[in-house]
């Protein structure tokens, strides 16, 4: 699944989405990461590392 993809799945756009993926991020919405979860059928523990 690309991001585009991604992103039309869960509401989320490219650039927020491309923030998350290359660790740029400083905090995400529970929501969107049920969202993201939801749509790769994971669990939020599969998407996050300790850091």
């Amino acid at each position: 699944m690309t991001v585009v993809q991604l992103g039309e799945l869960v509401d989320v756009s490219v650039v927020n989405l491309s923030v998350l993926k290359n660790d740029r991020a400083k905090a995400i919405r529970f929501s969107t990461l049920v969202a993201i979860c939801q749509a790769l059928e994971c669990e939020i523990g599969e998407l996050l590392v300790l850091r």
